[in-house]
């Protein structure tokens, strides 16, 4: 398995991963009282949009050459840390 297929699978492996926990904050969310609920949705809301711009870059990535994709990497890694960043914050503040 070539470098760029085993850093494409541990992305693939995270993003499910992020998704999940989101999934959970979202069943936490709907079991909230109304001023904590609107709080976790404004946090949900922002999760899926780093999720999606993960995701984003993970396809670009995905379809880059073999000397291009070393490029793209970085952006993936700043967005995968901003995902985990915002979901410690979530999971911490609702807990």
């Amino acid at each position: 398995m070539g470098e760029k297929t085993a850093y494409q699978d541990k992305y693939e492996a995270k993003l499910k991963e992020w998704k999940a926990k989101i999934t959970q904050l979202e069943a936490r969310a709907g079991q909230a009282k109304a001023d904590a609920r609107i709080e976790y949705q404004d946090q949900i809301e922002e999760l899926k949009k780093k999720e999606k711009a993960a995701r984003g870059k993970l396809d670009e990535l995905k379809k880059a050459g073999s000397d291009a994709w070393k490029d793209l990497k970085s952006g993936l890694d700043k967005a995968g840390d901003e995902i985990k960043a915002a979901l410690d914050k979530a999971a911490s503040k609702f807990k």
